[in-house]
């Protein structure tokens, strides 16, 4: 049985999509390493949502580019 760490989708996501947490630390208007922080602990569902939504986002524009 595999335990999965707090936030794991996330954290797939950006592995996955190459966005980095400075990224979505620049997105949200915070330093990188309060996000590093805050995907310690698992987020609540809205909090996540919004962290998906952002890597999509940034990973969409990287690629318009």
């Amino acid at each position: 049985m595999q335990t999965l760490t707090p936030n794991a989708e996330i954290k797939r996501e950006m592995r996955g999509l190459l966005v980095p947490a400075w990224a979505i630390a620049a997105e949200i208007g915070v330093h990188e390493n309060t996000v590093l922080r805050r995907l310690r602990t698992e987020l609540s569902e809205n909090d996540t949502k919004k962290y998906m939504e952002i890597i999509h986002r940034i990973a969409e524009n990287r690629a318009a580019v």
